[in-house]
C-alpha cells in the first residue's frame, strides 16, 4: 500500500523516496510482520484458550509430550495475520508475483484451518485425512502451474526451472509435466513443514531460515545485474517477493516468542501447511524447485524419516510377517527425542543443520 502512495508522501517530504526501494521494503516488511505478532499473539492466545481450542497430543507420541495437554492450537493465525497485513502494507499490491504468493498462502491457511478444527472439535489428533492434506495443496499447485502456462510472468519458458550448481544447464518440462511438479513441489513441501512442526519453535525457526534464503534469492533474480553475473534466470518483478518472503519469516521469528520451550501455543496445521506451501510457492515461482531441496533440507529427511519408516515396516511385515521399524520414532524429530536428547536440544541442532543447508543453498548460487 505504501509503495502505490509513494508519489503523494514523496509531495510531503523526500524521504518517503525510500517506499521506492526493494530493500527498505522488505526490511520494513520484516520487521513490521515482528511486531504485529507481539501484538496480535497475546490477543490471539487468550481467544483460543477462552474457546478451548486446545491441541491434541497423540497418545503413541512421546511421553513426555503429554505435558502439553491442554496447550493452545491454531496459533498459525497469528502467523497469517502478521504476514498478510505486513504484505499489504509494503508490497506493490498490482505485482502478480505477490498476488499469486499471498492468495495460495491464504488458501492453504484456510485449509490448515479446517484441518485443527476437526481435530480440535473431534478430538482425533488425525482430522482431515492423509490423502486430503496431500491433494488440497497439489490441487493449489495445479493451479498455480496452470496459471504459469496460460499467463506466463518473464520471457523465460514457463516449464523451464534452474538447476543448482550449473548455470548452464535447465531443466525445461512438457506443459503437463509441469502443472505435476509444481504440484508436487508445493504439496511436498507443505506437508514436510507440517510433519516438522513437532516441537516447540522447531518448524517456526527453520522456516524462517528458510524465509531469508528465499527472499535473497528473490531479490537476486529479480535484478539483470544480479542474476547475469550469477548465472540466474532474470525474472523482472520477482523481487517483490523479497517483501513477501521476508514478512513471513519476520512472522516466524515473531511466533517463536510464544511457540519457544514450553509452548504457551502451538502454530497447528493453519501455519504449518501454510508455510510450507508458501516455501513450495515461491521455489516455483523463482524456477528453483530443486534449490529448495538444498535450502529446505531438514524438511526434506523429516518426510523421508516418514515414508521411509512406514515403508520399511510395510516390507517387513510382508516379508517376515512381523513389521519392523528403524527408527524409533518417525518423524526424525521423535527419534532422536527417544534417544535420550532433550526437546530443546533436537530443535537447536536442527535450527543449525537447517542454517547449514541454507548456507549450501546460497553457495549453490555461485558456485556455477
Amino acid at each position: 500500500m505504501l509503495y502505490h502512495l509513494h508519489p503523494e508522501l514523496l509531495d510531503l517530504h523526500f524521504v518517503f523516496n525510500v517506499f521506492r526501494y526493494i530493500t527498505f521494503r522488505s526490511a520494513a516488511a520484516m520487521a513490521t510482520a515482528l511486531l504485529i505478532t507481539w501484538v496480535l499473539g497475546p490477543r490471539i492466545i487468550s481467544w483460543l484458550r477462552a474457546r478451548q481450542l486446545n491441541q491434541v497430543i497423540r497418545a503413541e507420541g512421546p511421553s513426555t509430550h503429554l505435558a502439553k495437554v491442554g496447550t493452545p492450537t491454531m496459533g498459525g493465525l497469528i502467523i497469517l495475520s502478521a504476514t498478510t497485513l505486513s504484505t499489504l502494507l509494503w508490497a506493490q499490491l498490482d505485482n502478480p508475483y505477490t498476488l499469486v504468493a499471498l492468495s495460495s498462502f491464504l488458501f492453504l491457511g484456510l485449509l490448515g484451518f479446517l484441518d485443527d478444527y476437526l481435530k480440535v472439535t473431534r478430538g482425533n489428533p488425525k482430522g482431515l485425512v492423509g490423502r486430503a492434506k496431500l491433494l488440497a495443496p497439489a490441487a493449489a499447485g495445479v493451479l498455480v502451474g496452470l496459471a504459469l502456462l496460460l499467463n506466463p510472468l518473464s520471457d523465460h519458458g514457463p516449464t523451464a526451472t534452474a538447476l543448482p550448481f550449473f548455470s548452464e544447464l535447465q531443466v525445461v518440462f512438457a506443459p503437463w509435466l509441469f502443472v505435476i511438479f509444481a504440484a508436487l513441489v508445493i504439496s511436498g513441501s507443505s506437508n514436510a513443514v507440517n510433519l516438522s512442526d513437532g516441537l516447540d519453535g522447531l518448524a517456526a525457526g527453520l522456516v524462517a531460515i528458510a524465509g531469508v534464503t528465499f527472499a535473497i534469492f528473490a531479490y537476486l533474480v529479480g535484478r539483470v545485474d544480479t542474476s547475469a553475473y550469477l548465472g540466474l534466470f532474470h525474472l523482472p518483478g520477482a523481487g517483490e517477493l523479497t517483501v513477501f518472503a521476508l514478512a513471513m519469516a519476520g512472522a516466524a521469528i515473531g511466533f517463536l516468542w510464544f511457540n519457544s520451550h514450553p509452548a504457551a501455543v502451538f502454530m497447528g496445521d493453519t501455519g504449518s501447511l501454510a508455510l510450507g506451501g508458501a516455501l513450495g510457492i515461491l521455489a516455483v515461482l523463482l524456477k528453483g524447485e530443486f534449490l529448495l531441496f538444498i535450502a529446505g533440507g531438514v524438511f526434506v529427511a523429516e518426510a523421508l524419516s516418514v515414508f521411509g519408516q512406514r515403508g520399511y515396516f510395510k516390507y517387513t511385515r510382508w516379508r517376515t510377517g512381523t513389521g519392523r521399524r528403524w527408527l524409533r520414532m518417525a518423524p526424525l524429530h521423535h527419534h532422536f527425542e527417544e534417544r535420550g536428547w532433550p526437546e530443546t536440544q533436537v530443535v537447536v541442532r536442527f535450527w543449525i543443520a537447517g542454517l547449514l543447508c541454507s548456507m549450501l543453498a546460497l553457495a549453490a548460487l555461485k558456485i556455477r
